[in-house]
């Protein structure tokens, strides 16, 4: 078929084509997740704080004993290696742990714990123990893994009452890992609305938050806590004790992310389809909620992923100072408490383990905010 005569002036139409097939059309959030995928560091570190979340989920479940359970022959006993082969060469399919006894070093008389090759325990699993409630709520007694009775594991070794390391720093991941999430979250809610309304209002309003924010941030951190914790009364309930410290962490972490709000705010208001929405009669609420957020949310989970570890740390130390959690319960910090006197750290080296936790958790929450500010880098390839 022949084409139509063009007449004078006309210009020949351009054939639409189709797009290629390889061509992908997606979303800003998309275009993140394909980028972070490919940041190996930060989607290992990815797999391993999912695990140790897993592990706070169901520690009651994982920890083989309980919080108040120790043994006084077992004090600052060292970490038990789980065995297959015995003292004779035989080899086991089932792992086993000797038995420790204790003996007296001829010339330092220093107890020490010696494996006692006559008595094997063998491990192990969904062993009947002490008693809890699995999530929270339904009681069980039920524990992952155990040793024959009358014998005894410890798979990290004991502290200085006699209780088993291992299982404490289990069940103190449930508020060293998320007293911070918490707290990260208040303060992100409190540094947005804040923030928010201080850029995009100005005037007065600004000038006053400012202030209040320039206060807040002209105390040392470290006796701000003190401070705040004084105030906690010595003895009150374990969960009353959390909310409390959630409540300490919030008021102090939520300035920074306030000013950054603030500035992305004024530097975002006199944009044109901000205007345009004022102009058509868009309530304040919805300018910010729908038009001003979504321009910089990459940003902002960025800044709450690298503000995790500043918390960790800061309720590893308060623990650590015996300002925040409080025996019965336990934290990292708490068991950390053993390592400050060096004579500790010299003869029991195991009890600067859960120091281990801490820098692992921190290292892995500072590689995924790595990748996701990687990823949301629209210039990075």
């Amino acid at each position: 078929m022949r084409p139509l005569p063009l007449f004078k002036g006309q210009r020949p139409a351009v054939p639409v084509t189709a797009a290629p097939k390889d061509t992908v059309y997606s979303s800003q959030w998309r275009l993140i997740y394909q980028k972070f995928k490919k940041h190996k560091l930060a989607r290992i570190s990815m797999y391993i704080l999912g695990a140790f979340y897993i592990i706070a989920l169901f520690a009651q479940f994982i920890a083989p004993y309980g919080l108040q359970s120790y043994d006084s022959k077992y004090v600052n006993a060292p970490p038990m290696g789980l065995r297959f082969v015995d003292a004779e060469g035989k080899f086991h399919i089932k792992p086993f742990v000797y038995e420790l006894k204790s003996e007296r070093d001829p010339e330092t008389l220093r107890k020490m714990f010696v494996p006692d090759t006559e008595k094997k325990h063998f491990f192990k699993f969904f062993v009947k123990g002490e008693e809890y409630k699995f999530l929270g709520l339904i009681p069980m007694s039920t524990h992952l893994f155990a040793v024959d009775e009358p014998g005894r594991i410890f798979l990290l070794g004991t502290d200085g009452m006699g209780r088993d390391l291992f299982s404490r720093i289990v069940l103190g991941s449930q508020i060293s890992l998320s007293i911070p999430l918490v707290g990260v979250g208040i303060s992100f809610i409190l540094g947005l609305i804040i923030g928010g309304i201080s850029g995009y209002f100005g005037g007065w309003i600004d000038s006053l938050i400012q202030r209040i924010i320039e206060i807040i941030r002209s105390f040392p951190t470290l006796p701000l806590w003190m401070a705040l914790s004084a105030a906690i009364p010595p003895r009150i309930p374990v969960v009353t004790m959390y909310l409390y410290i959630v409540i300490i962490f919030a008021f102090i972490g939520w300035t920074d992310l306030a000013r950054v709000v603030r500035g992305k705010f004024i530097s975002l208001k006199n944009e044109d389809y901000v205007i345009a929405a004022k102009i058509a009669g868009v309530g304040d609420a919805k300018i910010i909620v729908k038009h001003l957020l979504p321009g910089f949310m990459s940003y902002l989970v960025v800044a709450t992923t690298l503000a995790i570890p500043s918390m960790i740390l800061g309720e590893t130390a308060m623990s650590f100072l015996g300002l925040g959690v409080r025996s019965p319960a336990t934290s990292w910090g708490v068991l950390l408490q053993e390592a400050q006197k060096i004579e500790n750290v010299a003869l029991y080296p195991w009890k600067l383990i859960p120091l281990a936790f801490v820098i692992l958790t921190v290292l892995t929450y500072n590689f995924i905010g790595d990748g996701l500010r990687d990823a949301a880098d629209p210039y990075k390839k």
